[in-house]
């Protein structure tokens, strides 16, 4: 017996009283009068930045009036005319690296933790990492209240992978101070399309 095993054995000798597992299928989760609401005030306490997309406005106007300092600004979104670099065709994730704004798609939020569900929709999913600023365009019309939610629509694709983003990158590990941008990107902004 390995020593793991050894262990694990004298743990389950001294239990002395066992329980069943609760049923999660019970389990709701918090729901919210206006999910949508939630989202945007969930958004902006961890760092992030709402925007919503007026009626007949331009998508690429609006991020470059949001990032007008932006060179480099990769996207494989086809709405997305102003990207410099597509991480469809870039020869490594290496050749992100220098990416101003990184501009990606949602499938949806969650109004409870402003989260949003990322499915990889790229060869390299680098871009959702390696920017300086992060947009990720999310319908409205697609948040749900919780993670309970959340958990039943996620959905892969061929590439197997994907993430739940919520606002920017950050730490207050060192001297508990708060650092943005500390492994990802510096800032986050979801336009509601």
């Amino acid at each position: 017996m390995s020593k793991k095993e050894d262990i694990l054995s004298k743990y389950r000798k001294n239990v002395r009283e066992r329980f069943d597992m609760p049923r999660l299928d019970d389990i709701k989760g918090i729901t919210y009068p206006d999910p949508l609401k939630q989202f945007k005030s969930m958004t902006e306490s961890v760092g992030g930045k709402v925007v919503e997309l007026e009626k007949g406005q331009d998508v690429n106007e609006l991020i470059k009036k949001l990032y007008p300092e932006a060179k480099e600004i990769a996207s494989n979104l086809p709405e997305i005319t102003i990207a410099t670099r597509n991480p469809d065709t870039i020869g490594s994730p290496q050749a992100l690296n220098g990416t101003d704004v990184g501009i990606i798609r949602g499938v949806f939020g969650v109004a409870e933790n402003a989260c949003v569900w990322i499915p990889q929709a790229m060869v390299e999913k680098a871009v959702c990492f390696i920017s300086e600023n992060l947009v990720i365009l999310l319908k409205k019309s697609e948040i749900v209240n919780n993670m309970h939610e959340a958990y039943k629509r996620i959905e892969f694709n061929d590439y197997g992978y994907g993430t739940f983003i919520s606002g920017p990158s950050k730490t207050a590990d060192i001297a508990q101070v708060l650092v943005m941008g500390a492994q990802a990107a510096r800032s986050a902004t979801v336009i509601l399309v």
